[in-house]
């Protein structure tokens, strides 16, 4: 194919919403000659831009599901990814980080480090990821990115460094200094296109001096060569950039940028750094584990001529069929050429093979290590291992987040009944933290996400792509129960029928488990049940386990030990003694002071300081927590910790307290304990919806 592997960068564009990523890759599309127009978020020439392609991401203005293309950038080809800001749809974040080799962490010059930052630096450390920061905003009035720069190092504890200056800010942002060079850098031409060399304006000259020194003195760690060239006075440029490059490739360095996407002004720049910086595939250490030994880690080299190992990070469903996106981590993937999935151990031909531009498709005959490219038709699973025939490894999976909240759907009649279940199935096959199950009882339909817009979204394109029209029940919390103090039990299962019984006794005790977990502990002794049996035991009480009796809901946070018990010579089975497990169980629950716990979310409200007073008497009245405030001349952010049940219709409240001008995320924190009226109120429900069921 001619692929420089070494050239090739994989990165991903991650933030807090509305820092403005996705208007800063439709600026990278621009100058990289991919597209030949710009077009806005939520634009007036109702296009919309490139990477928001699904007509939902166009009227919210916002990213629902990452999007990815490819570009080439003064012959480094570069693979992109534009992922959601929204916490809702973090899994769209953590399975792009899981394949790509590098990062552009964008923050607001005016928001600087936000609520979803801190997640998206958590994802990027969960992953190992080299990253470059861009300040962006610059142009926005109270835009501050030496703030920002601060921020980075208290609030993420980075060795945060500056590479440029803004030259002027807000609306006399006029370009930035570039303290490597030391040349003022203007964007000129109608979308900032050509980039001016001048002089750096005289008013900075000391300014820039000052922070060329304090980059200077923090890269030269990273490279002798350099600090020895500044102590004789002979540094050049080169050795700057092999030293930050350095530092980024270790993550002990995050070197800072300043500009502004809207206003197209630093991203020609940002795409130098993206190249000079952040490491190409070859550099980055990749393992997978071998199943023919035990699962001993192999490591994987970016080699087109090594045997092919590929991993399948995300689908869609289309009207051409399932599509699979891979990122290939060695050998090449050819069109016709036959690959074995190693979870279903089948093998497979590569029918279609595709570079993805957004919603846009180009048919390519062969892909190379390092890619990241698309099959049509492969009939596979999210997290699925692709390997050359004579492999048999597996790459380990992405971080999937548990779903905490959920929904009752009922299609309309007998058509959208039939759409649902097609869309129910697509969707829990793309979105892992999406999932859906019948309600045993009641026979709802549920759908369980990661919050209300993430559901919301998935409802509403059930009506438009599937035309399934549904009514939804209020929202559920996803509640759980536990116990506070130790129970014994001695329980005995016997059955008699007409051949033989079933008989199983066991013995032993129920209490809190430290770990927050379900623990199982064997203390028998003697061989009064005998070993076949005690997994069997095992099974009645995670059985017991998966519905409460006191609201229904999973039980948590359980050690069950059994220290006794007796047989039948005849009648004791497998199936005597998981029966005599959750008979024990269910008896020693009753005595272990139930407990209803529910999900506590960690709420970050932003907004005008001026509505900082009605955002805390809101969440007082939400029986939240005040966890901090920050204040920043005429902006503002509150972090509380708020049940999530409380936080049900918030972003209507919110846009009424503060005229529209302020937004909340939130993502799950902990369990908490229900206080005692919310909890005797959800016992009742429960135990009516039990009478109505009983009686129908």
């Amino acid at each position: 194919m001619g692929v420089d592997i070494r050239k090739m960068r994989n990165i991903g564009i991650s933030a807090h919403i509305d820092s403005g990523k996705t208007t800063l890759t439709e600026r990278i599309l621009f100058y990289c000659e991919k597209i030949h127009a710009i077009h806005e978020v939520r634009g007036k020439d109702g296009v919309g831009a490139t990477m928001d392609s699904m007509e939902l991401e166009r009227e919210r203005g916002i990213t629902i599901a990452s999007a990815s293309t490819n570009v080439t950038w003064k012959g480094s080809p570069i693979n992109i990814i534009d992922t959601p800001g929204h916490v809702d749809f973090t899994i769209e974040v953590e399975r792009s980080l899981r394949v790509l080799d590098g990062a552009v962490l964008v923050l607001c010059s005016v928001g600087g480090v936000q609520s979803q930052s801190i997640t998206v630096d958590r994802q990027l450390n969960r992953y190992n990821v080299p990253f470059v920061a861009f300040v962006n905003k610059a142009d926005r009035v109270g835009a501050n990115p030496l703030r920002v720069r601060g921020q980075l190092r208290e609030k993420l504890g980075h060795n945060a460094v500056m590479l440029q200056l803004p030259i002027g800010l807000e609306d006399k942002f006029e370009g930035v200094v570039d303290l490597v060079g030391m040349k003022a850098l203007y964007y000129d031409g109608p979308s900032g296109e050509t980039i001016r060399y001048e002089e750096i304006p005289a008013s900075m000259s000391e300014q820039a001096n000052a922070y060329h020194d304090e980059l200077i003195d923090a890269v030269s760690l990273f490279s002798d060569e350099l600090a020895e060239a500044y102590l004789e006075g002979e540094v050049t440029e080169s050795m700057i950039h092999d030293a930050v490059r350095a530092g980024v490739l270790q993550r002990a360095l995050t070197p800072v940028f300043v500009g502004s996407a809207y206003k197209n002004k630093g991203v020609q720049t940002l795409l130098d750094a993206v190249t000079r910086y952040l490491p190409s595939p070859p550099e980055v250490t990749n393992t997978a584990l071998d199943l023919d030994h035990d699962e001993a880690p192999v490591e994987l080299h970016g080699d087109e001529n090594a045997k092919t190992v590929a991993l399948a990070f995300k689908l869609e469903d289309t009207s051409y069929g399932q599509l699979t996106y891979i990122r290939i981590y060695q050998g090449t993937v050819k069109k016709g050429a036959e690959l074995y999935n190693t979870r279903s151990q089948r093998k497979f031909k590569v029918g279609r093979l595709i570079r993805m531009h957004a919603n846009h498709m180009e048919d390519i005959t062969e892909a190379v290590a390092g890619d990241i490219v698309a099959l049509f038709g492969i009939d596979c699973a999210s997290g699925d291992t692709f390997c050359d025939p004579s492999l048999n490894y597996s790459m380990t999976s992405m971080y999937v987040p548990n779903p905490v909240i959920s929904l009752a759907v009922k299609p309309k009649d007998k058509k959208s009944s039939d759409n649902m279940a097609k869309a129910l199935n697509r969707f829990a096959k793309e979105d892992p933290t999406f999932r859906t199950h019948v309600d045993p009882e009641s026979q709802e339909t549920i759908i369980q996400g990661m919050g209300e817009l993430h559901l919301d979204v998935y409802v509403e394109r059930m009506r438009r792509e599937y035309k399934a029209e549904v009514e939804t029940g209020a929202p559920q919390v996803a509640y759980r129960e536990t116990i506070t103090q130790r129970a014994d039990f001695n329980y005995t299962h016997k059955k008699q029928t007409g051949g033989s019984g079933q008989f199983g006794r066991v013995a032993g005790y129920i209490e809190p488990s430290e770990t927050g977990e379900y623990e199982f502990v064997n203390e028998i002794k003697g061989g009064v049940i005998p070993t076949e049996y005690i997994p069997s035991v095992d099974k009645g009480f995670q059985l017991a386990l998966q519905k409460g009796p006191t609201i229904g809901f999973p039980i948590v946070g359980v050690r069950a030990a059994i220290n006794d018990g007796s047989t039948h010579a005849v009648d004791s089975s497998d199936m005597a003694f998981q029966a005599a497990g959750l008979g024990a169980f269910r008896d020693a629950y009753k005595r272990a002071s139930p407990q209803i716990l529910e999900p506590i979310m960690k709420v970050a409200v932003e907004g005008p300081t001026e509505y900082q007073g009605n955002v805390f008497a809101s969440i007082n009245q939400r029986r939240g927590i005040i966890l901090s405030s920050t204040e920043d001349g005429a902006f503002s952010v509150v972090e509380a910790e708020v049940p999530l049940s409380e936080m049900f219709g918030y972003s209507t409240v919110l846009r009424s307290l503060s005229q529209g001008k302020a937004e909340y995320t939130m993502e799950f924190l902990k369990y908490g304990r229900v206080p005692q009226s919310i909890a005797e109120e959800l016992v009742k429900k429960y135990q009516d919806e039990r009478k109505a069921e009983a009686a129908r």
